[in-house]
């Protein structure tokens, strides 16, 4: 075979065990960063530095990849926090739709949910590098350390700590289809208005939190308190509700309502909840953040 030919040949395989490895490599970096634009990104820059690695020298492809974009994504992470200062408002992680792929390239659906997702930007890169890798995708404490230039008793501590924040939001999961329930009587209540049914289906301590980064009606700070939001969201339901038809996806493993205007996504809505009811109302409005809200956008 000519030398053109082997390079050629190499190439191909380089591309074949990179597409096989790419739904996991994609579900890492958005476990990790909480936005589809940054996770594309860094799958981008671990093709590249798949072609310049010299492969004969990698036994394990897959462990190599994976490495490579978790490292990566700790170092976004680290300067992340920084750019997130100039972000007008509440930032909330990007809504991916989870129709097609529930589990998004993982083991299992773990640290997709947006309770989960929220209580992971309280976590170190580390931190949650070590609890995205052991509870999705189910990697051995000997293997995280390896990625996280660790030892392994080191990680398991580290997951350990990771689990430990994360208790409370894991306690009070409910199902997907109480989450809908819950959901569809608070879009009734809110385009009526009706305040007093609001107030019943919020939790004492609910927030309601609004990502639109400047957008026009985006709420620019949150709102606290069983009866405070229940004011909030009564007093914009003669107008915000006009002319919005609603549509169901699933986003992260739940139900989320899209307000539709125009044939265009305007906004989508999803809640956390406890047996207590709604904890956190979850709107979603920035433009740039509502590009993967539907099937196979």
């Amino acid at each position: 075979m000519s030398d053109e030919r082997q390079v050629d040949a190499d190439l191909d395989e380089a591309l074949r065990i990179f597409t096989e490895q790419r739904g996991r490599l994609f579900g890492i970096a958005y476990r990790m960063l909480g936005t589809v634009s940054d996770a594309e990104d860094l799958v981008q820059d671990t093709w590249i530095r798949w072609q310049n690695t010299d492969r004969a020298q990698v036994d394990e492809p897959a462990a190599f990849l994976a490495t490579v974009i978790t490292r990566l994504s700790i170092n976004v992470l680290q300067s992340a926090r920084v750019k997130r200062e100039t972000y007008i408002g509440p930032w909330l992680p990007e809504p991916v739709n989870t129709e097609a792929d529930p589990t998004l390239g993982a083991e299992r659906a773990e640290a997709l949910q947006f309770a989960i997702l929220l209580l992971l930007e309280k976590l170190t890169p580390t931190e949650r590098a070590a609890y995205v890798l052991r509870e999705a995708f189910d990697y051995p404490y000997d293997r995280i350390a390896e990625v996280i230039s660790s030892s392994a008793v080191s990680a398991r501590q580290l997951v350990s700590r990771a689990r430990a924040h994360l208790a409370s939001a894991k306690r009070a999961q409910i199902s997907p289809s109480r989450q809908r329930r819950l959901l569809e009587a608070f879009l009734v209540a809110a385009r009526r208005g009706d305040a007093d049914e609001l107030e019943r289906l919020f939790a004492d301590d609910v927030v309601s939190y609004t990502d639109g980064n400047g957008v026009k009606l985006a709420a620019r700070i949150p709102v606290v308190g069983r009866a405070r939001v229940a004011k909030f969201v009564a007093a914009f339901s003669h107008h915000f509700w006009v002319g919005k038809d609603v549509e169901w996806v699933e986003v992260n493993g739940q139900p989320a309502a899209l307000l539709v205007e125009d044939g265009a996504v305007t906004t989508a809505v999803t809640i956390t909840a406890d047996g207590d009811g709604i904890e956190q109302l979850l709107w979603l409005m920035s433009p740039t953040k509502l590009g993967h809200v539907m099937a196979g956008a």
